[in-house]
């Protein structure tokens, strides 16, 4: 993704964490950065409520989601 583009991403973890990432940016231009807690990473439902509400505060338009490690 270009580095001016907003974007979040939820994946799952080979220990059955869903961790969310991301990167938006305040209107004053600043970068915002999103990381999920371990709360948020227990269920695929969770990481992407927690992600859905950050991209609706920073206007991230879409979560790109990961729901099967990269290995299996």
């Amino acid at each position: 993704m270009p580095d001016h583009e907003p974007w979040l991403i939820v994946e799952a973890s080979d220990d059955g964490r869903f961790v969310g990432t991301g990167r938006a940016f305040k209107p004053s231009g600043e970068s915002m950065f999103y990381a999920s807690l371990a709360e948020s990473d227990i269920s695929l439902e969770c990481a992407i409520g927690a992600a859905r509400q950050w991209a609706i505060k920073y206007r991230v338009p879409r979560i790109w989601v990961q729901a099967i490690p990269d290995d299996e």
